[in-house]
Formats: structure tokens, sequence, C-alpha cells
């Protein structure tokens, strides 16, 4: 399987708008195969489509812990809408694979009811809680072009991207003096 490599903010790609998918074939349930694998190497627990440039309504989520020895229960997603929502909420320090060692607390839904096409082009329907819940509504907010520091203060969103650039420059210096 290809693994293909995760983008980071802030490029263009995150905030662009995912299209929708006719059906779940064998090319969209590979796509679904290689997003498990890189986000298992990531590793993470959730990812969505437009996080490695495809532009497709698809997410795939894992909560699995392989350090406690759990087995792995990934959710493949396609068109995933949310049906209902409730109204309580719960704060969950997020991060996010495309924003590296960034983290914040985003207020969501406690408990969401999710369609979906799944892997094998079934529509499927379930509810979700916690933070499978969390998971799930910020992988869909990719789908929209909408990143979790979209969802905090714009002055704590510009101290995340700061430090996000900035650690980025601190981890090319060692390696750009390494070829010098």
């Amino acid at each position: 399987m290809a693994i293909p490599p995760i983008i980071e903010a802030p490029d263009p790609r995150l905030k662009q708008i995912a299209q929708s998918v006719e059906k779940v074939d064998a090319e969209l349930a590979r796509l679904m195969d290689d997003m498990l694998e890189t986000m298992y190497k990531a590793p993470g627990i959730g990812l969505a489509a437009p996080q490695i440039g495809v532009a497709k309504r698809v997410i795939v989520v894992d909560l699995a812990n392989e350090e406690e020895d759990e087995p792995r229960r990934p959710l493949r997603m396609a068109n995933p809408e949310i049906l209902w929502a409730s109204e309580t909420t719960r704060v969950h320090n997020e991060g996010c694979l495309s924003l590296p060692e960034q983290f914040a607390d985003v207020e969501r839904p406690t408990k969401i009811k999710v369609r979906y096409l799944d892997h094998e082009n079934q529509v499927r329907e379930m509810e979700a809680e916690d933070l499978l819940a969390t998971v799930i509504q910020h992988e869909m907010d990719h789908l929209e072009g909408v990143l979790f520091v979209d969802r905090v203060s714009k002055l704590k969103r510009g101290i995340l991207m700061r430090r996000l650039l900035k650690a980025r420059k601190g981890k090319a210096a060692p390696d750009a003096q390494a070829w010098s």
C-alpha cells in the first residue's frame, strides 16, 4: 500500500471544500486503505482526504491504541453527513496531523448521528459520542476546509500558527546545516 504524505498548514489545499464521491469503488476503497496506513504511521486517530491533497469527501478514523494492544477498529467513511447532534457539548484538547505538535481546546457536540458510505459502498448510520464524536466532527471539518484552529479565538489561532512555522523552521535548520 502507498503511504501518501500529509500536507501541513498553511497549505491552501487544506482550505478547499472537498467534492462528494458518486460511489465507493475499488479505487476509492484503496484510497481509504492508503489513508489508514498514513494515519497509523503518523501516528494519528483520524485523517481526511484533503490532508493528503485529495479533495474528496472521505475520512478514516480509528481510536484503537496499539500501545495498549487494542485491536484496530478502522472506520472508513465517504460522504459523511451529520444527521443529528446533541445540544450538550464537551471540550476536548484537539491536535491535527496537518498542524503537528499544536493543540487547543475545542468545544463540539458530545453525541452525533452520522450517515456515510462505507468501504463496500453500503449506506451506514451510526451514533458516536465523546472522543469518537469529536474525531468524526474534526475530520468532517477538513472536508469543508476548516481546521481546528479556525474554531478558536483569532489570538489563539495566531499563536498556534506562529508556533507551527517556528517549529518548521527549527526542524529545517539542522538539516540545512548537515548538508552545508
